[in-house]
């Protein structure tokens, strides 16, 4: 969840297991009487954010019938642009929270393996 506004079009998708009224009560229960507000800080709405740059790398990974897949698509262009070291990975067939609500599955297991590889690379590079 990084866009409060909810205007992409995968943010109006009727996706699986987060649909937008779910997306929508996530973003009012998080920023409470500030949801709707212009004025969102962007700590609490990372696309708020106008200056990406000098931020550490990233690591962004969504499943294609996600409702936040554009955000995070678009997040993650963002950063590239501002010249953050940013790895995305979008996967096939993966709905919003697959890795933690389906772990035996093919697709949430090759997610493991490529966020492990990225965390091995990134938190002991060398080793």
């Amino acid at each position: 969840m990084l866009d409060d506004r909810q205007t992409t079009p995968s943010s109006q998708a009727d996706t699986p297991l987060w649909d937008p009224p779910n997306n929508r009560f996530g973003w009012m229960s998080y920023l409470g009487t500030t949801y709707g507000n212009h004025d969102t800080p962007a700590y609490a709405a990372p696309a708020r954010a106008t200056d990406l740059t000098n931020l550490p790398p990233a690591f962004v990974m969504v499943g294609n019938i996600d409702g936040l897949l554009d955000e995070d698509v678009d997040y993650a262009r963002r950063l590239i642009a501002a010249g953050v070291p940013t790895d995305l990975h979008v996967l096939a067939g993966a709905p919003h929270a697959f890795d933690s609500l389906m772990p035996d599955t093919t697709v949430a297991q090759r997610a493991q393996r490529i966020l492990e590889n990225w965390l091995a690379e990134h938190l002991h590079p060398g080793s």
